[in-house]
């Protein structure tokens, strides 16, 4: 009897703490609310999360060099009009690949190099007023590609 006394005022105890947090859980604002910040985008009629490019570089220049990558990086947020919060890459081996990713206030950007192929590939996703297209010229810049293949994907397309 004790045992289950003990459960019950376990299973009570418990109980306002679970309603009070999920009464703090943000109620997503109907659709057309114009206090709503999500920054979806709505161009030539269509409303989506934000504009994914995948960034094949081939034949590219540098790809084993952190610094230059890392620059590149910081320049395409900037070009692109976006907010960096963090930046984190990796080096695999003397001369080897380069992996990371720049956080961005409005979604990301990484990069995954092969230097022994002339090989990178690049994924920039942003929502907003961000423009992900400007991080092109900055990589061709940068890397100085024989061939770049673009591909883009509206996500979160209502």
């Amino acid at each position: 009897m004790a045992r289950l006394e003990l459960v019950a005022a376990i299973k009570e105890a418990k109980a306002p703490r679970a309603r009070a947090s999920a009464r703090t859980v943000p109620v997503p604002a109907p659709l057309g609310d114009e206090d709503q910040k999500d920054h979806f985008i709505t161009r030539n009629g269509l409303t989506f999360a934000g504009s994914h490019l995948i960034i094949d570089l081939w034949e590219a220049e540098g790809l084993d060099d952190r610094d230059r990558i890392e620059t590149a990086l910081i320049d395409a947020v900037n070009s692109a009009g976006a907010t960096l919060l963090h930046i984190h890459l990796h080096t695999f081996t003397e001369g080897g690949g380069v992996s990371g990713v720049a956080v961005l206030a409005e979604s990301h950007i990484s990069v995954h190099t092969w230097p022994e192929r002339g090989y990178a590939a690049f994924d920039v996703f942003m929502c907003g007023d961000a423009q992900p297209k400007k991080a092109l010229s900055v990589f061709k810049r940068a890397f100085s590609p024989k061939r770049m293949v673009v591909g883009e994907h509206k996500r979160g397309v209502l």
